[in-house]
């Protein structure tokens, strides 16, 4: 049965090249980076290596970048070890449709008495900057943004909201999670003060992230123990890990072109088959500013988790949102926070492309997929009107 994978902002398969880039390092450069001995050196010039790689592909300093465990880990580190610095002042500023990493910290830490602003998008899945600057507090700590959308691939304007939040002198943090690899990043050019990213999202393996804290940046650690990441993040260094995020990042690099040229236009047909053939389904989002992977359409009068699972059945991995909601029984926070209607909210399919998809993939999904739909729809007590 033919395999096609459309499911890579949950995870992608690890790049040929990173994988080869590691295998040493489960054998002959075993050694831990905090060792004096020659074992340990040889870790330390490798890391130092991976980690001057990691911050050309962002357009930052080696020092600025501290290696953690995942995406969460990154997000939990900025947000809490800023909130750590600033005692005196309780109030966070997101948004409705942040990935749950960042949105459940922020419910959290209402919980324990913080106030939190979760900034609104209309329904193409953009935010008010009016409403940004309206949110701004003397009290405010942090401002935490989103630079791609998980969901929808929708990206926010990080270039305009920078600096209204550092006019104010407020630590901006971006969740660039989803877009890193997809998109330029240099952060000489934008002026956020923390960033998160994951591996695992661009072709290195799951358990190894970044967070970058620009220099001079307040930032308490999350995990206190040793003096690893400058004293940032205590625990020995995940040296095969960090060797392939950096093989991944330089791979990335590479491929930026790759993600508009040939990924974007593959995204774009598999959208046009799907509206030809089908009919009562909507893209969400803006179709012109997201990523140019994403896709994430709406078909009324199903349930988007059975319709992935018959997908499933013939050999094509899709999902309806974040991964880590998978089985949660509630509409998608953020296609609620856009406001899409309740005929469709429960019947959305997300489609992640990566640079390993090809035009047989989307051929065979354009075959698979309409007779599904309408298997789905005849058995819907709500459907809408059959296809011609």
């Amino acid at each position: 049965m033919r395999e096609v994978y459309v499911d890579n902002n949950a995870t992608t398969p690890v790049a040929p090249e990173v994988v080869e880039a590691m295998l040493p390092f489960f054998g002959e450069f075993f050694g831990n980076p905090a060792s004096i001995h020659r074992f340990g050196a040889r870790a330390v010039i490798h890391c130092r290596a991976a980690r001057e790689q990691v911050s050309a592909f962002l357009g930052a300093n080696p020092e600025e970048i501290v290696f953690t465990s995942c995406g969460t880990e990154s997000n939990n580190a900025a947000i809490r070890g800023t909130l750590d610095c600033f005692p005196d002042k309780r109030h966070i500023v997101t948004t409705a449709v942040e990935h749950p990493a960042v949105r459940n910290l922020c419910a959290h830490l209402s919980d324990r008495g913080y106030a939190v602003t979760e900034l609104s998008v209309d329904e193409q899945g953009h935010l008010n900057i009016a409403e940004l600057e309206d949110s701004l507090r003397d009290d405010t700590a942090l401002v935490s943004i989103m630079y791609a959308n998980n969901e929808t691939g929708v990206l926010f304007p990080i270039e305009k909201i920078a600096p209204i939040v550092k006019t104010r002198g407020i630590i901006l943090h971006c969740d660039a999670v989803q877009a890193a690899g997809k998109v330029a990043l240099d952060l000489s050019a934008l002026p956020v003060d923390l960033l998160s990213l994951s591996g695992h999202k661009l072709h290195a393996p799951k358990g190894i992230g970044v967070l970058y804290a620009r220099k001079g940046t307040p930032l308490s650690p999350l995990l206190v123990g040793g003096h690893q990441e400058r004293g940032l993040r205590a625990g020995t260094e995940n040296v095969p890990y960090i060797v392939g995020l950096a093989k991944a990042c330089e791979l990335a690099g590479k491929s930026l072109d790759t993600e508009r040229t040939t990924v974007g236009p593959l995204r774009d047909r598999l959208e046009e088959g799907i509206l030809s053939a089908i009919s009562h389904c909507l893209i969400n989002g803006d179709r012109e500013n997201r990523l140019s992977n994403t896709s994430n359409i709406s078909f009324e009068g199903i349930d988007g988790e059975s319709a992935i699972l018959f997908l499933n059945e013939f050999g094509i991995a899709s999902s309806s949102g974040a991964a880590c909601m998978s089985g949660v029984d509630t509409p998608s926070p953020v296609l609620r926070a856009m406001g899409v209607p309740a005929s469709a909210i429960y019947g959305s399919i997300r489609f992640s492309l990566s640079r390993y998809n090809t035009g047989e993939d989307i051929d065979y999904i354009l075959e698979c997929l309409p007779p599904i739909i309408a298997k789905l729809r005849e058995f819907s007590p709500g459907r809408p009107p059959r296809d011609p």
